[in-house]
């Protein structure tokens, strides 16, 4: 498939064109994904009356995110030696098993472990699903397309908790899980039928699997999450879990890049590392994954126990977020197109800091549309750095190793979410503890905190996350600037162990 050099419009990109089956394929996939991180929240309180396991239920969120991270980059690197279509349906397929095994699930053990089997599915759709559309589009049409990957997540913060709420109540909280299954067959047969790859694509499934390589990298950064989740709240930082699991997750890392300097084609190669288009998209994303967990996590919070708010006005305050970002998804295309993606991100970052100046600047005495207007801007912005930055980091690779790019963009959001938890549940801690004595505060519960406790642990979160937001600047400024060019060349598809650099897509020129 050849690029284009003239504006795509909406209806060559859309649902109606001819790759339209393909985009419907991979924003339904998407969907099980997005839907089924906001659906199970509210079903928790059924769940666990139905099977008990009171203090077990957080596993049913930390065991799906830790098997959906690790697999990722590994996921990515598959999809670039046996194609993206395998690599889909193999997670659509999973995350329907999952499904099924959680319908079915008899207690909480089971249910957890089930949930850990969707996330071995998901991180095989995330990155595979990308990596479909920056095969199917070019930077030009990626613009257009990348609205409609973000109307997925953007309508699934609605539908979700709405879902989860309705099957909870008049229902049985099962069909949380049960409903993924026709989507996900409808998914796959779509696919089936509407994507074709190209032979030449496939030249890479010779190419022996790193699997030394990929053990490591799955047991090491499984150790890392685990750490950052569990720190300070199962086990206290210093206390010998604590260090073992982390000590352990350092060891396998090192070990990990010392394999990978001396593998033929590594799961992970290090040139990821040195190209500054993938640097400053990794670190937009890792930056990205920090924020969010910041914000959905603290404002709901903040809006109900500071400023008296009911449960829907603090959902509708941190939805805001859910609109902005598809905003600035859809429009983020034009402006990088014409400026380049140096810009874009910088001014995706001005955004974010001007959202989280806002949550900063909030108190006791305002108005819950104020943490709306913070999480409005601080979406806006993280829609500009998102979306632009995993389009650069997929327009500056070949067919070959765009997997390998992508899988790492969102790998490094993953990890993201994970230090953000570890960091500003420190800072939300380390405030308790000076209000109350380390005795007495434990670890957080911000729910059951007096609300002159809790109103200054949350406001020093929300400073963290604006200090976070810092970050979202040196990830504009890593971006090498300059304007789009046009690669000379029409057809992106090279035989393995060609240049990770080079494209048929449209990528920045020159600092």
């Amino acid at each position: 498939m050849t690029s284009t050099t003239s504006a795509p419009t909406r209806a060559s990109v859309g649902l109606r064109s001819e790759r339209g089956p393909v985009l419907a394929s991979v924003m339904l996939s998407i969907a099980l994904v997005a839907i089924d991180t906001t659906i199970l929240a509210t079903a928790v309180p059924s769940i666990v009356e139905d099977l008990g396991g009171f203090t077990q239920f957080p596993w049913l969120f930390s065991a799906y995110l830790l098997a959906q991270a690790v697999t990722t980059p590994i996921y990515g690197k598959l999809s670039d030696v046996v194609g993206r279509k395998p690599l889909m349906l193999l997670g659509i397929g999973l995350f329907v098993l999952g499904s099924v095994f959680c319908g079915l699930a008899w207690s909480m053990p089971a249910l957890i472990a089930a949930r850990a089997v969707q996330g071995l599915g998901a991180g095989a759709i995330q990155p595979a699903s990308m990596t479909i559309m920056g095969d199917l589009y070019s930077v030009e049409e990626r613009a257009v397309a990348q609205g409609y990957v973000a109307s997925v997540w953007a309508s699934a913060a609605v539908i979700g908790p709405t879902l989860g709420g309705l099957f909870a109540e008049h229902a049985s909280w099962r069909w949380i899980f049960w409903i993924n299954v026709p989507l996900g067959l409808v998914a796959a047969v779509v696919l089936l039928r509407s994507f074709k790859e190209r032979p030449t694509e496939r030249e890479g499934g010779r190419r022996p699997l790193d699997l030394a390589g990929s053990a490591l990298l799955a047991g090491g950064a499984g150790l890392l999450l685990l750490g950052l989740l569990e720190g300070g709240v199962r086990w206290a930082w210093w206390s010998p879990a604590g260090v073992g699991v982390l000590g352990g997750a350092v060891v396998l890392l090192v070990a990990f890049v010392l394999v990978e300097r001396r593998v033929p084609d590594p799961v992970l190669p290090l040139w990821v590392f040195r190209d500054r288009v993938l640097n400053a998209a990794t670190l937009g994303s890792l930056v990205v994954g920090m924020a969010m967990l910041g914000v959905t996590s603290y404002v709901p919070v903040y809006a109900q126990r500071v400023l008296g708010a009911g449960a829907v006005t603090a959902g509708l305050a941190v939805a805001a977020l859910a609109i902005g970002w598809p905003i600035a998804a859809s429009t983020a295309g034009r402006f990088y197109l014409r400026v380049g993606f140096r810009p874009c991100l910088l001014a995706g970052a001005l955004l974010g800091l001007a959202g989280t100046g806002i949550l900063v600047a909030a108190g006791p005495e305002s108005p819950v549309l104020q943490l709306a207007l913070g999480c409005f801007l601080l979406g806006l912005g993280l829609g500009y750095v998102a979306s632009p930055g995993i389009v650069a980091a997929q327009s500056v690779v070949t067919w070959q190793h765009r997997g390998v790019a992508t899988g790492t963009n969102v790998f490094a959001r993953s990890v993201g979410s994970a230090v953000g938890v570890a960091i500003f549940g420190a800072v939300a801690n380390a405030v308790v503890a000076t209000r109350l004595g380390r005795e007495q505060a434990g670890s957080v519960d911000l729910d059951a905190l007096p609300v002159g406790v809790l109103e200054p642990a949350v406001h020093a979160v929300f400073v963290a996350v604006a200090i976070t937001a810092v970050a979202l600047l040196v990830s504009g400024l890593v971006m090498p600037s300059g304007r789009l060019t046009e690669r000379l060349r029409e057809d992106d598809a090279q035989p393995a162990g060609a240049s990770p650099s080079g494209g048929r897509d449209a990528v920045p020129t020159g600092e």
